[in-house]
């Protein structure tokens, strides 16, 4: 671990260059809180704390981010097909023009800095809970510094089921952007809901969003991280789990110099379920390309599931990561837990690297990991090669099959081929 006095500079210049923002005197506390734990941990991560390892915060400590290209695209915008509310961030900060009415029903819909501003809101009882909990046993500096400095976000509280998707929106617009978004999610009991996110976001992009899943409620999470090639990002998804409730979030990333994404998922109702998936394509040809998925999953609870799956293709240098940990409780008994990371390797100057861990307590369980690293199979190249397929496109087919097993994970099927629409275009795009 580095050496406190090491880490300490990094925070203390971090936060000569953000003001905290005004609130009522529980938002005021709740940062403030967050502050007192954050240099109680000895301030940001350093290349030698544990779960860093594999990661270099650097540039994620400094106080002003690199300066990032923003990249214009003809693409149609993710989820532009979908009749969905949109709520849209511009470097971070909420657009009104831009958004959607937030009026829908079933939910309620509101800015942080508004639910923040008033002495009662439920808000008051959720700012930073999660994130609190989620900081044991592993420290998560970046998302303590989140909730002392959050700059905007949103508060959803769903009450029935909302006959659309909640789709939040980052655009990317100047070079020198520094976001920091803070979302709560409250998921009443009988409750379901669909968050769907997309976006660049920002030259440098931290965001947190606390979810609290109450009884018998379900939570669907859909993420497309692109498109830029130089952001850096380092995200937060902190969320708890009533009885019978359900869990399921995918991430889809291409592109960016270095993305970080932690879930940090706790049961403490039986019988919860919660899927966890991500897909990752990385190509170092024209940026670097480091991407590192880190999920903590702590079974609490009797009769529960909980899936994580993660794929990474990666090829020119390009680097993955993957660090996984199901802890098993004493009395969280039939607790039935599932890891699988895998990667492929398009050449031989890509890597990855995994840490799968399993940690239980309760004697009457069946959990699992596995982690491969390879490179295409030749015997199935061949074989496509021997029936016509051109090399490029049965690679291409090769590598959708590979991905497969992650996005079979989002449970609608007209996300699941829009999601598998956009693949093969970045698959087009980097062919050869």
């Amino acid at each position: 671990m580095a050496h406190p006095a090491q880490k300490q500079d990094p925070l203390e210049a971090r936060l000569a260059a953000h003001a905290m923002p005004e609130g009522a005197a529980w938002a005021r506390e709740a940062r403030e809180d967050a502050l007192s734990r954050l240099r109680a941990m000895g301030g940001l991560p350093g290349k030698r704390d544990e779960y860093w390892k594999f990661t270099d915060p650097t540039t994620l400590n400094l106080p002003e981010p690199p300066r990032a290209q923003c990249f214009a695209t003809d693409e149609s915008a993710p989820f532009s097909e979908i009749d969905r509310l949109r709520i849209v961030f511009v470097d971070g900060v909420f657009d009104a023009e831009a958004s959607d009415d937030l009026a829908l029903e079933g939910v309620e819909i509101e800015r942080l800095s508004d639910a923040q501003a008033r002495d009662i809101h439920w808000a008051r009882d959720a700012y930073g809970v999660l994130e609190t909990r989620g900081q044991t046993p592993v420290a998560r500096a970046h998302a303590a510094l989140n909730t002392a400095l959050a700059q905007d976000g949103v508060v959803i509280r769903v009450t029935g089921r909302p006959s659309k998707p909640i789709n939040l929106t980052y655009l990317h617009k100047s070079e020198v952007s520094d976001a920091i978004l803070h979302h709560l999610v409250k998921v009443e009991p009988g409750a379901e809901v669909t968050i769907l996110e997309n976006g660049p976001a920002a030259a440098r992009f931290s965001k947190v969003m606390e979810v609290e899943v109450a009884d018998d409620a379900r939570f669907h999470h859909i993420r497309l991280q692109g498109r830029d090639h130089e952001r850096r990002a380092a995200t937060h998804m902190f969320a708890r789990l009533g009885a019978r409730s359900s869990y399921k979030s995918f991430t889809m990333t291409v592109n960016g110099v270095l993305t970080r994404n932690e879930q940090v998922v706790e049961f403490t109702g039986n019988e919860a379920i919660a899927h966890i998936a991500g897909a990752a394509l990385g190509d170092g040809k024209d940026a670097p390309f480091h991407h590192d998925d880190t999920v903590f999953v702590t079974h609490d609870a009797t009769d529960c599931e909980s899936r994580q799956v993660f794929k990474k293709v990666v090829r020119n240098g390009a680097e993955g990561v993957f660090q996984g940990k199901i802890l098993v409780k004493k009395d969280a008994q039939r607790t039935d837990g599932y890891q699988l990371s895998q990667a492929l390797l398009l050449d031989d100057n890509a890597s990855f690297q995994a840490k799968p861990e399993l940690e239980i307590y309760a004697d009457d369980v069946q959990c699992s990991h596995g982690s491969t690293t390879g490179a295409i199979d030749e015997e199935a190249l061949f074989y496509l090669r021997s029936r016509g397929v051109p090399e490029d496109e049965a690679t291409d087919l090769l590598v959708l099959a590979f991905l497969a097993e992650a996005i079979d994970e989002i449970e609608d099927e007209s996300l699941r081929a829009d999601i598998l629409t956009r693949l093969q275009a970045w698959l087009d795009r980097h062919r050869g």
